[in-house]
C-alpha cells in the first residue's frame, strides 16, 4: 500500500510551475506507460495553456486548487477546486484562469 498526500504534492508542484518558463508542472501519481489507468498532477501558472491536443482515452479532471476552463469544439466548461470534469472524447485544451492544480486521470486503450 501507498499513500500520496495530493495537497502537499499540488503546492510543490505549483511552487515548480510558477518558476517555469512554461507556465507548468507535471507529476505522474500512479501508472505509466505499464498501467491503463495513469493518474498526473498538473500545476498551472494563470495564463498558461495545455494547447489542443486529443483525448488520450476515458479521462476525468478533478479541479484541486484554482480554476481552469477546459474548451473543446464549441463548449467549454469552467472548472474550480472541488469540481470534477469529464474530458470529452474530442481535441480540447486546458486553460488556468488562476494558478491551478489539477488531478488528471486517464484510462488508456491498450
Amino acid at each position: 500500500m501507498q499513500k500520496i498526500t495530493l495537497l502537499a504534492l499540488a503546492r510543490h508542484q505549483l511552487e515548480i510551475a510558477l518558476g517555469a518558463p512554461s507556465g507548468r508542472s507535471a507529476h505522474t501519481v500512479y501508472g505509466g506507460h505499464e498501467h491503463v489507468l495513469r493518474q498526473t498532477l498538473v500545476a498551472l501558472r494563470a495564463g498558461s495553456v495545455l494547447q489542443e491536443h486529443e483525448n488520450p482515452g476515458e479521462a476525468t479532471l478533478h479541479v484541486l486548487q484554482g480554476r481552469v476552463t477546459l474548451a473543446a469544439a464549441e463548449a467549454v466548461w469552467t472548472g474550480l477546486a472541488g469540481d470534477l470534469i469529464i474530458v470529452p472524447d474530442s481535441r480540447h485544451s486546458v486553460e488556468a484562469v488562476e494558478d491551478s492544480v489539477v488531478l488528471l486521470t486517464v484510462a488508456v486503450q491498450r
